[in-house]
């Protein structure tokens, strides 16, 4: 059996994304599995689950192999709260029950990836932080955290992950470019797994701000 790369993807569909970022948002995250269906190593090892929050949180696209996956249309409702908290304690859930751990008779996956995305803030804050140790200690190969949008907070990013990337605008360019930048962390991935380190991002393009 192929070890897996587990690739989770929270993305922010509170009210504040509705009309052109919801779309650029769709067209980027659509595009993104375009890019990586190019990558044979992706294609061999790389699974793909989708986690959309806003007043609700629903597991999108259960983790799904790359050659399987669907396009998917996200939708957001027209206003309500960031439910980031609780979008992660279903990820860690998800984990728990689909990463496939080492042992002395089987290799397990690679160490998982999560990219988590919003233009705001989380709503529920307490829960949020509850979460946000277990998440660290799932032992993550990256975390990258993504503030879109002029209302986007970077300090609550900054508490999950070092890693994060400030986008000035969600239009369809951005997001484009963003995607397409974490594509090729993902394919990155694929491509230093096994050598243990943990993973490198590539530099990013111009219109993407790396929060040091």
């Amino acid at each position: 059996m192929n070890r897996r790369l587990l690739a989770y993807f929270l993305l922010d569909t509170s009210g504040s994304m509705r009309g052109e970022p919801i779309q650029a948002l769709n067209n980027g995250f659509n595009g993104l599995v375009s890019m990586l269906r190019t990558d044979p190593q992706a294609m061999d090892s790389l699974h793909i689950s989708v986690i959309t929050f806003d007043r609700e949180v629903h597991n999108l696209v259960p983790l799904t192999d790359l050659a399987s996956f669907q396009p998917v249309e996200i939708h957001c409702p027209e206003s309500g709260p960031t439910h980031t908290g609780e979008a992660l304690e279903m990820l860690l859930k998800m984990i728990d029950n689909e990463l496939i751990k080492g042992s002395t008779q089987q290799k397990g996956d690679w160490k998982p990836l999560l990219f988590v995305f919003t233009d705001g803030k989380p709503s529920d804050i307490q829960k949020y932080r509850m979460c946000i140790p277990k998440v660290k200690a799932m032992d993550f190969g990256i975390i990258v955290g993504c503030a879109a949008g002029p209302k986007a907070e970077v300090s609550f990013l900054k508490e999950l992950t070092n890693e994060v990337v400030k986008l000035d605008t969600t239009d369809s360019n951005t997001l484009t470019t963003f995607f397409r930048w974490v594509s090729s962390s993902i394919e990155m991935g694929s491509k230093s797994q096994g050598t243990c380190e943990t993973l490198r991002l590539p530099p990013p393009p111009n219109e993407l701000n790396i929060i040091i």
